[in-house]
C-alpha cells in the first residue's frame, strides 16, 4: 500500500459521515511547483537534473510526488532553476492552506479548566483583576 492510499484512507475518514477530499502529500504539491517553474523556464529535464546534480529519472519521480525529496534535493533543485528553497516553501504553504473553515482537531480549549470550575482566579491575574502583559500579549495574538 503506498502512502497516498494510507493518508486518503484515513483523511476521509477522519469524521464519521463527512465524505471530504483528503488533503494532497506535500511531496505532490512541492513536484507541482518544481515542474511548472521548470516548464515556465522552458527547461527539460535533463537540464534542470544535470544543473542540480540528481539523475533525470530521480528528478521525475519528485515532479511527479512519487519520491519525497531530501532538503538537500530540493535546495540543489531550487538552486538549478533559480529559486529560493524558502519560496518554495512559501509557495507549497499557499496550496495547501485551507479555502473553507478549519477542523477543531482538540476540543480541550472549549472546556473549563478545572480550576475555572472551582471559581480559581485564571494563571496570569493579579489580585486586583489585572491581566499581565504577557498574557494579555498571547491572548491579542490568539484572537487575531
Amino acid at each position: 500500500m503506498d502512502g497516498q492510499a494510507v493518508a486518503t484512507g484515513h483523511a476521509a475518514t477522519s469524521r464519521p459521515g463527512a465524505a471530504r477530499r483528503a488533503e494532497p502529500l506535500l511531496r505532490h504539491v512541492m513536484g507541482g511547483i518544481l515542474r511548472r517553474a521548470r516548464l515556465a523556464q522552458g527547461r527539460t529535464l535533463v537540464d534542470v537534473a544535470t544543473a542540480a546534480r540528481v539523475s533525470t529519472a530521480y528528478l521525475s519521480e519528485v515532479e511527479r510526488g512519487r519520491k519525497e525529496a531530501s532538503s538537500e534535493v530540493l535546495a540543489a533543485v531550487c538552486a538549478a532553476l533559480g529559486i529560493r528553497l524558502v519560496d518554495l516553501v512559501a509557495r507549497a504553504g499557499e496550496e495547501l492552506r485551507p479555502v473553507g473553515p478549519v477542523l477543531v482537531l482538540s476540543s480541550a480549549g472549549a472546556r473549563p479548566s478545572p480550576r475555572a470550575a472551582l471559581g480559581a482566579r485564571p494563571r496570569g491575574a493579579r489580585t486586583g483583576g489585572a491581566v499581565s502583559a504577557r498574557v494579555a500579549h498571547h491572548r491579542a495574538l490568539v484572537a487575531a
